[in-house]
């Protein structure tokens, strides 16, 4: 008697074994995992907006009033305003262009009117809490306030975010273009020499990312000023820096690394950029982290170089520079490390481990 070659699996528990195995299954929980993180960073970092120690520069031509009015900001209820004095107008104003403050209190000691210097390309969020709590705790002394922006957002970048938007897009192309490299080629490469390669390649789409990026968001829609050339390196740095994590992290744990890559720069890192809410409007901890990410010291940096002529934004592209290279050295060392574990030599014609799991064999990487 002829017996069936296919025989069922013994019951449905059995089929849902034999169809979602267990690496499958902790990859859906991690993916929870990642999702529930993502709602909470983004909610946590943005649902009570409220401004905190803002620096504020103060002069007024009478040093008496200028100490007392430092003096009565730094002592506002839930400390808004991080208050310092300055020489003068002139120097409050070098102040904001150097991106020392947020904004400047001009005091006039012979009138009722004050004035109010703010930079709105800085983010217009900061600006407008800025006014609203010097415009309060003027008319507490029974004074008014007349609010000048010295560093205006351009025509077409509403509330300074075109800015924050573009190196969002930068660092989606940096960990998408990594993630490629790993699904079309294993997610480990075999040899260090594989990853130099990788690298190359991402740094030559991270070259036209940059330059495309910027070409958009300036020529193409006006929503952006500044140097070409500034943005540009800005951009290629951005791309490159993200897509050197992404990998450094792929080669420490394989395709679990594009995970991690997310959470670094999505999870942790958009919500604490300062891009709709700058860093004094944020809560202590994405305040904290924020300047050190790549999204949060790419949004300075391209603010920066947009409305202030670059100042201040050395800072923020040693940041970038630091993970640019922390991400290259740690994929080649993680390839080193991998080619005395890969088992069969390149070239042999046989698959490794890591390379099936990847879909493919240790030539094709």
């Amino acid at each position: 008697m002829t017996q069936p070659t296919n025989a069922a699996p013994a019951g449905f528990l059995a089929e849902v074994k034999d169809a979602v195995t267990t690496r499958a299954a902790l990859l859906v929980l991690g993916v929870l995992a990642l999702q529930l993180a993502f709602i909470t960073s983004y909610i946590g970092a943005f649902h009570h907006p409220k401004p905190s120690e803002i620096p504020l520069a103060v002069t007024s031509p009478a040093e008496p009033v200028t100490a007392r009015s430092v003096k009565q900001l730094g002592a506002l209820p839930g400390e808004p305003l991080a208050p310092r004095a300055v020489t003068d107008e002139a120097a409050a104003l070098a102040r904001i262009r150097n991106r020392d403050v947020d904004g400047a209190l001009i005091i006039d000691p012979a009138g009722r009117t004050d004035r109010l210097l703010v930079a709105s390309g800085g983010g217009a969020s900061l600006s407008q809490a800025l006014e609203a709590v010097v415009t309060r705790a003027e008319a507490a002394q029974g004074r008014t306030l007349r609010v000048t922006d010295v560093a205006p957002t351009a025509a077409r970048d509403a509330r300074a975010l075109s800015s924050f938007y573009l190196v969002v897009g930068w660092c989606v192309g940096g960990y998408l273009c990594a993630a490629i490299l790993a699904i079309s080629a294993g997610a480990r490469p075999a040899n260090s020499a594989r990853a130099v390669i990788r690298l190359g390649a991402l740094l030559a789409y991270a070259i036209v990312a940059g330059l495309l990026g910027t070409v958009i968001a300036g020529p193409v829609l006006g929503a952006l000023p500044g140097g070409i050339t500034a943005l540009w390196g800005l951009g290629t740095l951005v791309v490159f820096a993200v897509g050197a994590i992404t990998l450094a992290f792929q080669g420490l744990a394989g395709v679990v690394g594009i995970g991690l890559a997310i959470l670094l720069v999505v999870v942790l890192g958009n919500p604490s950029a300062g891009g709709a809410y700058p860093y004094p409007l944020l809560p202590p901890f994405w305040r904290a982290i924020g300047p050190a990410l790549p999204p949060g010291a790419g949004t300075y940096a391209a603010r920066s170089i947009a409305y202030f002529k670059g100042n201040d934004a050395a800072g923020a592209m040693l940041v970038l520079a630091a993970w640019a290279v922390l991400g290259a050295a740690v994929t080649v060392a993680c390839a080193a490390v991998h080619r005395g574990k890969a088992g069969p030599p390149v070239g042999s014609g046989l698959p490794d481990a890591d390379a099936v799991a990847a879909g493919g064999t240790a030539n094709d990487r």
